[in-house]
Order: C-alpha cells, then structure tokens, then sequence
C-alpha cells in the first residue's frame, strides 16, 4: 500500500510520488522566535518528526529542513533592554531544549533567516525583473509582490485573487494594490541599525513570506516534495510563498500538508484570555513520554483540544503501555516489523488514533498471553509494541528522563561557553544576561579559577 497524504491544494488524499526515487525533501515552517514557545509550536514540530519517522521507516531517506525566523516584525515589536538578536537566540535555544526534551529528532538542516538573506535578495530581484514585484514609489526602499500579476494567486486557499483580502499585517507605504505584499522593507528609523541590510533598494530587511522561498530552494532545490506548517500559516504565509516562488519560475512543492491547531478547552489559546499553555509548562507538569503521548494522540489534521483532564488521560493511557513494556523487557529483540494494521493507519495520511488502537490491542493482547503463560505469543506482542513505540519517538523505558537531562547538559554548557566569552571580552552585559537566564531556569552557576560548574536548584 503506497503512503497516503492529505493535499491542502487538491483539498484530497493523494498517493505520495517522490520526485527523486527512495528520497523525501520536506520543508517545514519553524519558529519565529519572539517568544517563548507554546504546546502549538511543538505540536506542528511533532508532527512532521512523525511523517519523517515514518518515511524513513518505510525505506526512504529524508531531508527534513526546518527555519528559524529570527528577523521579523514580531521580534522587533518586542523592545525592551534586550537587543532584538540576542531575544531570537534565547528564545530559539528554549525551543530546541523542549524539542529535544520530547525526543523530536533534529532537522537535517536548520537555517536561519538572518543567514541568508543574499539568497532573498537574489530571488527579489528575480522577481522584479519577471515583471511580478515593483519597487515602491515613494523611496521607502519597500519592495512589493503585485498579486495581480500572477493569476493563479489564491491557488492554496481556494480563493480567487479578486476575493482575496488586503494584506493587513503589511505597511501600507508605497503599494500599488492592498493586496500586494512585502518581499523587502526599507529600514525605518525607529528600527535598530543592527536589524538592516543592504540592497539595491537601499538598507531594509527581509519580509516573512520571502525567507521560506528562499530558504527552502537554497537546501532542497526548485523543486521539492513536501511544505508543511501549522494550519494558521496557509494564508497568508504559504499563500504567498507559493505566488512568489512560482512567479519565479520554480516549482516549489508538490505537496502542502497542514496540522490543526490547539485549542485550551474549547476556546483558542490567547494571551489576551490568559489561556495560553507554555510548552515549559506542559513538561513541568508531565514527563516528556506522557507529553509526546498527549500530542500524538489525535489525527494531526485535527483540532487538538487541550481540557482539564488531558495530561491525566494521556498519562494513564501511556502508563498502560509502559507497564507493558517493563513487564516484557526481556522479550524484546530488535527485528520485528510493526503489524500490518498499524502500518496501514500510518500510511492512511498518519492516521495516529487508529495506529494507537493497534498498540493498545497489541498491549492487551500480550498481558493476556503472560497471564496465561503463552511465552511465544507474549514474545510476538512484546516485539511488536517495541518497534511501533520506535516508529513513534516514544520511549518505553525510563530513560526519558535521562535523555532530557542529557539534553539539557549540553544546552547549559553551551551557554556557559557564550558567557565564558562574553567576559573574556569584557562584554559585561551580555555575560550577566546569559548569567541571569540560567538563574531563571532554576540553576546555578559556581565559577572556579579555571572553570564554571553548575546545577540544578532543589
């Protein structure tokens, strides 16, 4: 049976076709670090370790690039004492910490926008000169993509371009149609120096949109299998990046998947409702196992609805399995293939409820053949949650714990390392700023003559 995904273009399941045989090229939006990361972010990060676990299980060898977006409007509206960079650096440090803790595997590549903006430039100018983006008139140094330009915008949400709505997050100065949208914008002079490049249309800085595009052709070319994101990025982020990308003669992907977003008893997560659940948050009051439990869990297409009662549910559900495992440890070899109605739910589109339903029948079904003394079918069972809980990320054991200490550890050092230098060249503030985000995260820090350790408080 071919691996089945859900097209958000065709709005239909469809069978996947690589384009280079045996080889998966996925491309995903990451985070833009302006703050610290909620459970959505890293539900959207699960889900595509997932289809890359899963890929790679049946036989194909992923490149899975995964951006930073660390220049942006957002960032910049933060303020406060802390420069923009130094914010984007913490804040993507947090994030690879938690991705870690709830054994999200690394990308192949994980660039930052800032590293690449000759890349964007490129593909700007590329634009101009096809006749799909025009300089502002007004001096700005803004440069717009013209949606009337290209008629099939509208393609990935099912809209006509003349439905299509003002871009209202853009500056308005110097467009032509409210509809056009920023590829580079002129620095203003409220902004800092330091968040500016320069270009043929004067000193500015990237728009969001254009990042993607241009990071996603730099590692996986022209042409790619696979765009996924959050389902509040189809428009008009993806939107976007695909107006622009094909305006400029490429390809781009053949296949847009989209994960459901997360919503805190029924009801959007929102600063302003003060329902907001902090991915520190959620591992604070789980363990890593029960927290990848509980964002698995339901079809990754789907709302996921965070109430009172998940962790607890999750918690048990998962408790059950683990016990399993601790009975069975010593069954366990490492050649046995996952059953086939589990294999048929991960290639249904990963059909995550329907494949936990195997794992928990395959649990039942092994206790039921220890109580009775059934070695041989205990074996078979034991062996077949084994390899499902590997496709899955998920860790039996309890060793999860130690993963994320481990993980931890090397985060901690590095930073040491960061402030190490920063006092070695007397740049004081940013050695007490690393220094007092240590402190916030509950450790301390005892410099000796010759170096720096540290533990956890408590």
């Amino acid at each position: 049976m071919p691996i089945r995904l859900f097209d958000t273009v065709t709005q239909s399941l469809r069978d996947f076709e690589p384009r280079t045989s045996g080889e998966v090229g996925m491309y995903l939006c990451g985070p833009t670090v302006q703050s610290s990361p909620h459970i959505g972010h890293l539900r959207s990060a699960l889900v595509y370790d997932l289809w890359r676990r899963w890929f790679t299980y049946r036989g194909f060898t992923v490149t899975l690039v995964r951006n930073v977006t660390d220049i942006d409007d957002k960032i910049l509206a933060v303020g406060g004492a802390e420069e923009w960079w130094a914010l984007a650096a913490r804040v993507e440090r947090e994030f690879a910490t938690h991705a870690v803790a709830l054994g999200i595997l690394p990308p192949t590549v994980e660039p930052r926008a800032t590293g690449h903006i000759p890349d964007m430039i490129s593909l700007i100018a590329k634009l101009i000169d096809r006749g799909h983006a025009y300089p502002a008139e007004d001096e700005t140094g803004d440069v717009f993509f013209s949606v009337a330009s290209w008629p099939d915008y509208g393609q990935l949400t099912r809209q006509s371009p003349d439905d299509v709505e003002s871009d209202t997050a853009a500056d308005e100065r110097g467009k032509k149609d409210s509809r056009d949208f920023a590829l580079w914008k002129g620095r203003k002079p409220t902004e800092p120096e330091t968040a500016s490049w320069d270009s043929p249309w004067g000193r500015g800085r990237p728009g969001w949109h254009i990042e993607c595009s241009a990071m996603a052709t730099r590692y996986l070319g022209t042409a790619f299998d696979i765009h996924g994101g959050g389902l509040d990025l189809r428009f008009p982020h993806h939107e976007n990046e695909l107006a622009q990308s094909r305006a400029a003669g490429d390809d781009f992907a053949t296949t847009w998947l989209h994960n459901g977003l997360v919503t805190m008893n029924g009801r959007k997560m929102s600063k302003s409702l003060g329902n907001v659940l902090l991915a520190s948050d959620l591992l604070a009051q789980t363990n890593p196992s029960t927290a990848r439990y509980l964002l698995l869990a339901p079809h990754y297409r789907s709302t996921m609805d965070i109430h009172d009662g998940s962790i607890a549910e999750a918690a048990a559900a998962w408790e059950r399995i683990r016990g399993f495992v601790a009975r069975t440890t010593e069954l366990v070899s490492d050649s046995t293939t996952v059953p086939e109605a589990f294999a048929a739910a991960m290639d249904d589109d990963l059909a995550l409820p329907t494949a936990l339903a195997v794992m928990h029948d395959t649990v039942r079904a092994g206790n039921t053949a220890m109580d009775s003394g059934d070695d041989a079918t205990a074996r078979a069972r034991a062996n077949e949650v084994a390899s499902m809980l590997s496709v899955l990320g998920l860790d039996g054991s309890d060793r999860s714990a130690d993963a994320a200490t481990g993980a931890l550890g090397t985060l901690v050092e590095r930073l040491v390392a960061e402030r190490n230098r920063a006092r070695s060249d007397q740049d004081w503030a940013t050695a007490d700023r690393i220094r007092d985000d240590i402190d916030a995260a509950g450790i301390t820090l005892e410099d000796g003559a010759d170096t720096t350790r540290w533990s956890i408080n408590g």
